[in-house]
């Protein structure tokens, strides 16, 4: 049985997968925004810490693959569990980190704990949620992502004033995925009346098989519209990245910093939903496009007010501009990724699809740090957003080739 046998409610997906997933990000998002601030604590250069911010993304991009099997083999709910543990693990490693070598690979386990746990959810969503339905549970997905992101932060300032330490907000996580392993012990399996494996069972074990093959298979479409997702997963990357990094230049507190963060997230929260309309009703260019040449501009105008009087103000206004941009894009990724992927046999290429995108968030930090051990920061954050401009070429010129021009417009 799965929700298109019976009248699908977006309440059907609230405990199983929305609440985990918010209790999942709020952890994430009270740790990210300080992440530089720490490493520099631990005597890290600015660009060793801005490595090690994006040790999440590349985390999450060596998770692809296991993260399948590990789904397929003991289900959603399970692996949800132990990606949780995991989180559990990497946050005493970081707490007790003493170099940045070590913290950065409790920061690394982070990123493996968050491939497995989201691949979970996108399995849980595959089972359960009507065609009809799909961008705008996923959006709906990618929405409550954002309020963790828009919670965490806020709550990580507060830890930080209360405690005095920026390392305190390791906690933060840890009581929340805590939260996640009671309440997925708690709640009935929703998958239980479902055949083993489950439909999303299936569906994430074919993603992760033959993947290069895929990627081969697939090479004209990945390297057009595979690419503009890329950019896109590379523009959203180097944002978590750059503004904890931006913020250490100019001397933020590491609570000042969750606080700016937190402002940008909630505009990027706000959004959510709308994208969904906007993909569904109007068609997916009218959410990627201005999404990306938006956060471009945004990170442009950035790297020309470093050395401003009021460098501070131009900082906070940028990250609520990005937190907006990015907003509007909510959702573009998996939606574009369905929308592209064969009926008969979708799940190959969605793994192939996945990895795409994944390897563009992946180098977006690499190559900011590479840039600013080599040149400065703010030659790197403009060149980010000149790519965003460039991915926004990429897929207003390949999206509607390859997307049926209903759904593309």
């Amino acid at each position: 049985m799965s929700t298109t046998d019976q009248t699908f409610t977006f309440r059907s997906i609230a405990l199983p997968a929305l609440v985990p997933s918010l209790l999942f990000a709020i952890g994430e998002g009270s740790v990210i925004p300080v992440i530089p601030a720490i490493a520099s604590n631990l005597g890290a250069t600015l660009a060793v810490a801005g490595f090690i911010a994006g040790m999440t993304m590349l985390g999450q991009l060596a998770g692809d693959i296991p993260s399948g099997w590990v789904v397929s083999r003991i289900g959603e709910r399970r692996a949800m569990i132990y990606a949780a543990l995991l989180a559990i693990l990497a946050v005493v490693v970081c707490m007790l980190a003493t170099t940045p070598l070590v913290f950065g690979i409790g920061i690394f386990f982070i990123g493996l704990a968050a491939a497995t746990f989201a691949l979970a959810r996108h399995a849980f969503m595959t089972s359960f949620v009507p065609i009809e339905y799909r961008a705008r549970a996923l959006s709906t997905l990618g929405g409550t992502f954002r309020l963790g992101w828009f919670i965490g932060p806020f709550l990580g300032a507060a830890v930080i004033a209360l405690t005095g330490t920026s390392q305190a907000v390791f906690y933060i996580q840890a009581i929340c995925a805590l939260a996640v392993i009671v309440l997925l012990l708690v709640i009935p399996d929703p998958t239980e009346g479902l055949s083993k494996p489950d439909a999303g069972e299936k569906f994430v074990a074919e993603e992760s098989a033959g993947l290069f093959k895929t990627l081969f298979d697939y090479r004209g479409l990945l390297l057009r519209v595979g690419s503009g997702v890329a950019v896109v997963g590379a523009l959203r990357a180097s944002r978590m990245v750059i503004l904890p990094l931006w913020a250490v230049s100019l001397g933020l507190g590491e609570a000042n910093t969750a606080l700016i963060v937190g402002i940008g997230g909630a505009i990027d929260f706000a959004l959510f939903y709308t994208s969904g309309q906007i993909m569904d009703r109007f068609g997916r260019l009218w959410s990627a496009i201005p999404s990306m040449t938006g956060m471009g501009l945004c990170l442009i105008v950035l790297a020309f007010t470093h050395t401003l009087p009021g460098a501070v103000v131009w900082f906070i206004v940028i990250a609520i501009g990005l937190g907006f941009f990015n907003g509007i894009g909510s959702g573009i990724m998996m939606t574009l990724g369905a929308d592209l992927a064969p009926r008969g046999n979708p799940a190959p290429f969605l793994g192939a699809f996945r990895f795409t995108s994944d390897a563009g968030t992946a180098a977006a930090p690499l190559a900011v740090a590479l840039i600013v051990a080599v040149a400065s920061l703010p030659l790197a954050v403009g060149l980010m957003g000149v790519v965003g401009f460039a991915g926004a070429a990429i897929l207003l010129r390949n999206v509607p080739r390859y997307v049926p021009r209903k759904l593309a417009r």
